[in-house]
């Protein structure tokens, strides 16, 4: 996977500097880190240690019987600068030091923090070491590091590097056999997780995928959700009440207030808490001076997976219980299924047009892109240069075809945002109408996108 790939190389650059380093690589439970650290580690002299939750003591005798299984020591002192001073990689080649699931260790046990500072500094071991500080704790990325971790070792913290999820380009070389379609729609529902992706078969329809792994007691991803919710977040109940009522359509802090009853103080904090996993993200309106005309504090589910969940499954999981997954998704998911899929469609979009600037195919060098949420309609998509020039984008998933109103209603919200742009990109994936046809025939500044060139 192309994403998997550039981590790797990543590390590889790092790996191949003079002198040591310390990388702290914050990985989701689903990001299959295993796989990457596998590969990379491959053909390298390491030193693996899985922390767990356990006291100062327990901790350090834990990691004396790794060194002295790992690296045939003999351990004496009882000390963590003797653990990490006794590591060898056995020649003169860099020894990988990897320690897992580091945020396990209290931040109360400053020795073990402490003697990883010093291995950085080369106060315990003489030779060229990679340090990999692992966790899967996202929130590691938005709190205080010094906090977590002492001040010795967040100052010799050289590189940060968190593992994001897949791209839809490599999930549509994941499944090679599936239609633009049908890859789309598997990106709405599983998004880029790549544990999802691995369970999907390409082999079967999206029906009979989300059918036999999700709506299916014995499916692999039936209980995803619950536990993507339960693994890091205490009280799931505030947690499933919030979700529930922003997969209903509450985007506003208010919406969500009058949905859950919960106060408006309290929701914030849940917000909060539930962004710093990347699961929800509060989506700033793109700003090129219509900001009177934007809609501000608008939330939503930015993981794919947890929004597939809870606007089809979470309030129907009784029904789920009395009836086949066939005859569920027939019912509660297939009619809502078309407009759902637009936000995922809005993301391909966005992916396409970041290839295209990758490569120079657009008319200006984007360096910024989002959205512009109005109070009276939406531009999907705004890519903007350093010199505030404009591309713009709507994306049509379901609609029979993009007409002429579409791209008019277009120009307006454009007005209301105060966007001159150079070109607009009109994305469907069923078709546009015959007048619009021309008129891009007529005027370089459109261009149609249909779903044979996604």
């Amino acid at each position: 996977m192309e994403r998997r790939q550039a981590d790797k190389q990543f590390l590889q650059k790092v790996y191949e500097e003079s002198g040591n380093a310390a990388v702290l690589m914050i990985a989701s439970a689903n990001s299959e880190r295993e796989s990457l650290l596998e590969s990379f580690l491959k053909d390298k002299k390491f030193f693996y240690y899985d922390c767990d939750y356990a006291s100062a003591n327990l901790q350090l005798a834990l990691l004396q019987k790794q060194v002295s299984l790992q690296c045939d020591q003999r351990l004496s002192h009882n000390t963590y600068d003797e653990c990490f001073s006794r590591i060898r990689s056995g020649d003169a080649s860099k020894l990988v030091v990897v320690l897992d699931h580091v945020e396990r260790v209290g931040k109360k046990n400053t020795l073990f923090f402490e003697a990883v500072a010093k291995l950085r500094k080369k106060q315990l071991y003489p030779g060229p070491v990679l340090i990999l500080l692992l966790t899967s704790t996202l929130t590691w990325n938005h709190k205080d590091l010094k906090e977590q971790l002492g001040e010795k070792l967040f100052g010799c913290i050289d590189h940060r590097l968190q593992v994001a999820d897949i791209s839809f380009l490599d999930l549509v070389r994941c499944l090679k056999d599936y239609s633009v379609k049908d890859s789309v729609q598997t990106y709405g529902v599983i998004g880029g997780i790549p544990e999802y992706v691995s369970c999907w078969n390409a082999g079967l329809t999206f029906k009979e995928n989300v059918c036999w792994q999700i709506l299916s007691p014995t499916g692999r991803l039936f209980h995803a959700a619950e536990l993507a919710i339960a693994r890091e977040l205490r009280e799931p109940e505030v947690y499933n009440t919030i979700l529930y009522a922003m997969a209903s359509g509450r985007e506003k802090l208010n919406d969500i207030y009058e949905a859950t009853g919960y106060s408006r103080p309290k929701i914030s904090v849940y917000l909060k808490n539930l962004a710093a996993f990347d699961v929800v993200e509060k989506v700033i309106s793109f700003d090129a001076g219509g900001w009177d005309n934007a809609k501000k504090g608008v939330y939503r589910i930015k993981n794919n997976f947890l929004a597939f969940y809870y606007h089809f499954i979470y309030s129907n999981r009784s029904a789920l219980f009395q009836m086949s997954s066939e005859a569920f998704y027939d019912t509660y998911i297939q009619p809502g299924l078309a407009d759902y899929m637009q936000r995922a469609f809005v993301d391909v979009c966005r992916e396409y047009l970041s290839l295209l600037n990758k490569m120079g195919k657009l008319p200006l060098s984007i360096t910024k892109m989002g959205t512009w949420v109005g109070k009276e309609g939406t531009v999907d998509l705004v890519g903007e240069n350093d010199i505030r020039e404009y591309v713009a984008a709507i994306c049509n998933w379901h609609m029979d075809a993009i007409s002429m109103q579409d791209y008019e209603n277009l120009q307006k919200n454009l007005k209301l945002a105060c966007i001159k742009t150079k070109v607009v990109y009109l994305f469907s994936a069923t078709s546009f109408t015959e007048d619009l046809k021309a008129l891009a025939e007529e005027d370089p500044s459109i261009v149609l996108v249909d779903m044979r060139s996604l």
